[in-house]
């Protein structure tokens, strides 16, 4: 069997037992934490164009201060794919390396731990990180290999390993790609957190994830990292059945935003998918913002950008009206 084909069947299968699981979803959405959150949508048709303005456009937009600060930018790299399909695209992050040097920070880092696969540089090599980002090896950790130290209370469990380069960061930047999921319905910025979780210790893929629940644990991550800023990638994303095997969709957007939260709801929205049904962003309504009249739009408007993206049949439910 090869490994699509593994990849299909066993992710069936876990589907089934994902789907039969019981989430503790709030009966109501609650309104969020106080005051609102600001996320910006800035036009972005190709990877050619001069994507640090749009970022330094944004990150102002949204108020970021990074001066002094040690900057961990998170890419999403997860399979040996070298368009812009499954992983946050080259350019994206080497921008984003040249904006945060430009906006003061005291240091800019690259780390990464995917979850399919062990052999990290040669997928970044395969990316096109390497020859795009300048001195990339330099600046790049790969989060499955680097030394770790514990945390308690992580998701229930009294100690969890995180990397030590990601518990050292002052701010950590989720460059995510905006792609469609056949379990958790949509992969933003805050699923992107799932690459923190080191593989030597935790397996491959993040096994012990997926044992906490999915949503579970993208809100257990996100409650744990809580200096975090979202620029997520929706020049080209994923529609269908992501966030491997979907097709290309253009949608031309760069999203960013402090409230990750916020920031996955507002791509929800922009990829025609109703967030407030989308279980983890349920889950996650007390750390950031779902509803739409508490988030304030920056930049371009969401029915300016909207791009419905293909959704497969079981998740054809969280369409938006």
């Amino acid at each position: 069997m090869n490994r699509r084909k593994f990849l299909t069947v066993s992710g069936a299968a876990v589907a089934g037992t994902y789907a039969g699981m019981k989430l503790e979803k709030p009966p109501q959405l609650p309104d969020g934490p106080a005051g609102d959150s600001a996320v910006a949508i800035l036009r972005a048709r190709s990877y050619s164009e001069d994507l640090v303005s749009r970022m330094l456009e944004g990150i102002q937009q949204c108020g970021l201060d990074v001066r002094g600060k040690r900057v961990l930018l998170k890419p999403n790299l997860v399979e040996f794919d070298s368009s812009t399909v499954i992983n946050t695209d080259a350019a994206v992050i080497a921008s984003a390396v040249e904006v945060f040097h430009k906006l003061g920070a005291a240091e800019v880092k690259i780390g990464e731990g995917p979850g399919h696969r062990r052999d990290t540089l040669d997928l970044a090599d395969d990316a096109r990180y390497r020859s795009t980002v300048p001195k990339f090896e330099s600046i790049f950790t790969d989060l499955n290999r680097d030394d770790v130290s514990p945390v308690s209370n992580f998701a229930g469990e009294s100690r969890f390993y995180f990397p030590h380069t990601v518990l050292a960061a002052d701010l950590i930047v989720s460059l995510a790609k905006m792609k469609t999921h056949h379990w958790a319905g949509a992969t933003l910025s805050m699923k992107n957190f799932f690459g923190v979780v080191p593989g030597s210790v935790y397996g491959w893929p993040k096994n012990k994830l997926h044992y906490l629940g999915i949503p579970e644990s993208i809100v257990a991550l996100n409650r744990q990292f809580r200096n975090t800023f979202a620029i997520v990638d929706g020049i080209v994303g994923m529609e269908g059945n992501g966030p491997i095997q979907g097709t290309p969709k253009p949608a031309g957007v760069l999203i960013m935003g402090r409230d990750l939260v916020a920031v996955d709801a507002t791509c929800c929205r922009i990829m025609g998918i109703d967030p407030e049904k989308i279980d983890y962003l349920r889950l996650a309504a007390d750390l950031g913002h779902v509803r739409a009249g508490r988030i304030e739009q920056r930049g371009e408007t969401v029915a300016q950008v909207r791009t419905n993206f293909a959704l497969i049949d079981a998740y054809k439910n969280l369409r938006l009206a």
